[in-house]
């Protein structure tokens, strides 16, 4: 934590933030107390800091619920079209500050808390993340429900409340080791359960054909318990929700299948209901076909499939006579984004309500159906798309099987009568693969499900539409589209006022001051201090002393092989060797910050973050190196963290190889916080070098086609190692055990991944400072940073 503020700064912050009232900071010291008295029933002499976040908590809360109640008045008196966005992954992080923010309280929270004798730092630290999420897409969910309520639209995120959240990281003896987040423990104050609106999702069974049509019936049911949770606007009165949704076992859930002596194993495999929201799946990018997440994915979309509806039908637009005139208007009022193909069983489960409940014919069911959803799809990695085995989903959703034969017999009806006798084509565009293992492609059950399509980046929409999804494209251009991932701004601009969090274009008035000395001393003087509170973090929590005028070189997203942590490693190699090799020349200090999880079952992953802290334990302790070059793993990267490393970062690594990473938000929120960007052109580096000017950021390596071409060639590992003598230096010295001494075969298997057929760390698009890039280096005037030798290794 950082020192306490004097009573002189803690003013002149006040001051410079705005004035704040005595009477608001009056009504919030006695909200406190009497939360704490009458909520957490405690006096301030047993009271822990756990209790004064909680009373904090619930204070602030209560200046948003009469916001909330209001909205949700509005949008029931106006009935506006409706935003539902199905996510599995929520990765909120905490709310506290996000909330008192929004809400135009931090000023008055801050003096309230400090009159109380209290420190706002400790008790914000005290709150658990909300970690219902892997990583970016999870992370982008969040921040879609910040802008929305900002823009004012009626929007609601729909998700899984789950249990425990992204597993918890502890790093013991450089190996990364999953604890689990036991986020609730505590209780979370932010949240307000709906015991009124819960609703059955049903499972197993099987379907029975009459005249009058289908019926599911013989099923499991599963009772899905709401929680909701306000999103507030930035001060603008809005406050959405996002509803999650916990799994809970119907009073008999198991106790008709047993007499009366096995009552209480039957009360106990209720568990076997409840499982379904109990954890969050931790892989990222990697599809794995368990009957429990396909039970978690049907869940959410079952519960909010009926929600929505309800909600509709309570409307004026759904009050009418007729059931199938009732519904001509759906896609009129209701608007169902899918993030991902996780939700994409809402497809067949939307067509099952329509066709079997409420009697639709089907094609007007479907035209209401694909005018209803649309579709973002989040990688192009082979291995991260949904394919789910057709006998598990016969099993689990008999019905939804059905429909999801008769949609694909229409389908590619439809695309025999464009391209007679084009097997080829056919079997490309089906949404059931044939193999050893039937499976369903649930992308292709979204594209062709949805009215529109969108990946999140210009070079990944090109993709999709070019490579994965070519045929689809092809029969349906307009359908597919982009929508560059976006972030929730959360910076005050003196110099061009706040209209730009809801306008980001306004940032463009800072061009003005681009040559202005003292707003570039500003700038920087505000990046020192960020560096300065995170070095004395740092040192805090690892023991590490950190040089806060060094270079701040920063690397934190998920572990994985296509994001380049291990290309990122040789480099630091390559650093230590070059100031090894000759101490007394010049060399700008330097501190290399990696964090990110591994996905448990990820060993080339695992392997990566123990590479990273064997080289950092002989980096940090070679006397030879000294201040000049630190190494710092992040154990636990989180939201909570972002906050803290990301203001401090001079340099942002978005290296991952051209063509593979979607989007990428990190990157988006270090420009915003003013770090320089090193990248390849990949994601939505491409849109940022649009906007920013590509002088302004350090762009090397290959581009997509480069790197299509090459694959297409056929790549060679050896010719790099052969040709650079940094690069087989390096290599060598992990091979030869000299990062681990104890075991010199420890890290065979990262050497044998060199091997371009096992990952792409070696690569023609290799780190600049190992294979100088021709005029690298931005103008960065504004920040200063070239004018201290920001860029040495490339000249």
């Amino acid at each position: 934590m950082s020192r306490p503020l004097s009573d002189q700064e803690r003013r002149k912050q006040i001051s410079i933030r705005g004035i704040v009232g005595a009477e608001s900071v009056a009504e919030l010291k006695r909200g406190f107390n009497r939360h704490l008295h009458f909520t957490l029933v405690k006096d301030r002499n047993v009271a822990t800091p756990r209790d004064y976040y909680f009373a904090l908590a619930h204070t602030v809360r209560d200046h948003l619920v009469g916001r909330w109640i209001r909205t949700q008045q509005y949008y029931y008196e106006k009935d506006p079209k409706r935003i539902y966005y199905l996510s599995l992954e929520f990765y909120m992080g905490r709310t506290l500050q996000n909330t008192m923010i929004n809400l135009g309280l931090q000023n008055a929270c801050d003096e309230a808390v400090y009159q109380l004798g209290l420190d706002m730092e400790e008790l914000e630290e005290i709150e658990e993340d909300a970690g219902l999420g892997n990583g970016g897409l999870g992370r982008l969910a969040a921040c879609f429900l910040d802008s929305m309520a900002t823009l004012g639209l009626a929007a609601y995120g729909y998700g899984i409340r789950y249990e425990y959240g992204i597993f918890n990281q502890k790093i013991r003896d450089g190996w990364q080791v999953e604890e689990a987040d036991d986020w609730l423990r505590h209780g979370n104050p932010w949240e307000k359960a709906r015991p009124e609106y819960m609703l059955p999702v049903h499972f197993y069974g099987r379907v029975e054909h009459s005249a009058s049509g289908a019926k599911w019936i013989d099923t499991q049911v599963v009772l899905a318990l709401p929680y909701d949770t306000p999103v507030p606007g930035y001060m603008n009165n809005t406050v959405n929700t996002m509803r999650l949704w916990s799994a809970r076992a119907p009073n008999d859930f198991n106790l008709r299948d047993f007499n009366v002596g096995d009552y209480i194993q039957a009360v106990l495999d209720r568990n076997l209901a409840e499982n379904i929201s109990r954890v969050l799946y931790p892989n990222d990018n990697f599809f794995e076909g368990k009957e429990l997440r396909l039970k978690q994915e049907y869940f959410v979309v079952a519960a909010t499939l009926q929600d929505i509806i309800r909600r509709f039908k309570a409307s004026k637009f759904g009050s009418t006579d007729s059931v199938r005139t009732v519904f001509d208007s759906f896609p009129d009022q209701v608007a169902i984004q899918l993030n991902d193909t996780h939700p994409a069983m809402a497809i067949p489960e939307l067509m099952r309500i329509f066709v079997d409940i409420e009697k639709l014919p089907w094609d007007k069911a479907w035209d209401i159906t694909k005018r209803t959803f649309a579709y973002t799809n989040h990688t192009v990695l082979p291995e991260a798309l949904e394919r789910w085995p057709v006998d598990l989903v016969e099993k689990l959703l008999p019905r939804h099987l059905q429909i999801i034969y008769e949609i694909n017999q229409r389908h590619l009806d439809h695309i025999a009568s464009l391209f007679p006798n084009d097997v080829g084509r056919l079997r490309r565009m089906s949404l059931i693969e044939e193999g050893d293992t039937k499976r369903i492609n649930m992308a292709h059950l979204c594209i062709v499900g949805s009215h529109a399509v969108n990946g999140v980046a210009k070079i990944h929409s090109e993709i999709v539409k070019s490579q994965v999804f070519e045929d689809f494209a092809e029969l349906e251009p307009e359908k597919f589209q982009n929508k560059t991932n976006g972030i929730t701004p959360q910076l005050i601009a003196e110099k061009i006022g706040e209209d730009y969090v809801r306008d980001l274009s306004q940032l463009t008035k800072l061009h003005k001051f681009v040559d202005d000395d003292l707003f570039i001393r500003e700038v920087a003087k505000v990046k020192q201090e960020n560096k300065v509170k995170f070095a004395l973090y740092l040192e805090k929590e690892y023991k590490v002393k950190i040089n806060p005028s060094s270079m701040f070189d920063v690397h934190v997203k998920r572990i994985h092989e296509y994001k380049r942590q291990l290309m990122n490693c040789l480099h630091i190699i390559t650093m230590y060797n070059r100031i090894r090799r000759d101490p007394a020349k010049l060399f700008v200090p330097r501190t290399v910050i990696i964090g990110g999880k591994a996905a448990p079952g990820y060993h080339m992953a695992k392997m990566i973050i123990k590479l990273i802290n064997a080289v950092a334990q002989v980096v940090n302790n070679d006397p030879v190196v000294g201040s000049k070059l630190k190494v710092i793993f992040l154990e636990n990267y989180r939201v909570s963290l972002a906050e803290k490393v990301i203001p401090a970062t001079d340099l942002s690594e978005q290296i991952s190889t051209a063509g593979t990473e979607a989007s990428g938000t990190g990157n988006m929120k270090f420009m915003l916080n003013g770090a320089l960007t090193i990248g390849t052109m990949d994601g939505a580096n491409v849109e940022m070098a649009e906007e920013a000017g590509e002088e302004n950021l350090f762009i090397f390596g290959m581009r997509v086609e480069d790197v299509t071409e090459l694959d297409r060639k056929g790549y060679n590992a050896q010719l790099y190692y052969d040709r650079l003598p940094e690069l087989k230096q390096a290599v060598d010295q992990i091979k030869s055990g000299f990062f681990s001494p104890d075991d010199p075969n420890l890290f065979n298997d990262v050497v044998l991944g060199f091997h371009p057929s096992i990952h792409p760390s070696i690569h023609p698009s290799i780190h600049p400072s190992i294979h100088p890039s021709p005029g690298l280096g931005p103008r960065c005037t504004w920040m200063m940073l070239l004018r201290h030798g920001f860029w040495p290794l490339s000249r």
